[in-house]
């Protein structure tokens, strides 16, 4: 999946994986029907694993904030874990019905972080003066643009980078009490 995560898919000829691979086109096509078969299993790879975050216990018991900050920690281990697949799946924009399919699936993901945000909001955990969407879209945003800066190499373990997003996502950057202006 590097070789899509760095020259595109559209980019990627079955020879420039089998190139890669340093196994014939054939021997490729022995175990799957094509690219889009490759795609699809590389995007449902991380799209299973993101969803099995919301399906833990933790997930769907208990307070809507402690459940969201859970998601949020949980996919960010996901993300490290499974960073080429989920790389590329946050680069598919729907040119083939296996990218329109992988980004139905992240649109299901993201209403039921959405849905988690508006539980926080409702039971008052969160501010009430953000639009539930955008608080959703700013949070993954934050989640997601790991992938454009972490590498396993340079040591920073998937533990430290999910305590710092959370505690400045739901504890703020703040500290000590807020001045006024």
């Amino acid at each position: 999946m590097r070789v899509f995560n760095e020259r595109g898919y559209e980019g990627t000829s079955m020879e420039v994986l089998a190139q890669r691979l340093g196994i014939t086109k054939s021997a490729i096509y022995y175990h799957v029907s094509g690219k889009d078969e490759l795609l699809r299993l590389s995007v449902d790879r991380a799209l299973d694993a993101l969803f099995a975050v919301v399906e833990e216990e933790a997930s769907t018991t208990g307070r809507a904030i402690d459940r969201l900050e859970h998601v949020v920690r949980r996919s960010i281990e996901v993300l490290v874990a499974e960073l080429p697949f989920v790389t590329l799946l946050l680069r598919v924009r729907g040119n083939t019905r296996v990218e329109r399919q992988a980004l139905a699936r992240r649109r299901e993901f993201d209403l039921v972080v959405s849905d988690l945000v508006e539980q926080a909001e409702a039971e008052g955990s969160i501010r009430p003066d953000v639009d539930p969407a955008l608080t959703t879209r700013l949070l993954f945003g934050m989640v997601n643009s790991i992938i454009e800066w972490y590498r396993p190499s340079r040591g920073l373990r998937a533990e430290q980078v999910a305590d710092a997003v959370t505690k400045i996502a739901f504890d703020g950057l703040r500290t000590g009490s807020r001045k006024p202006a």
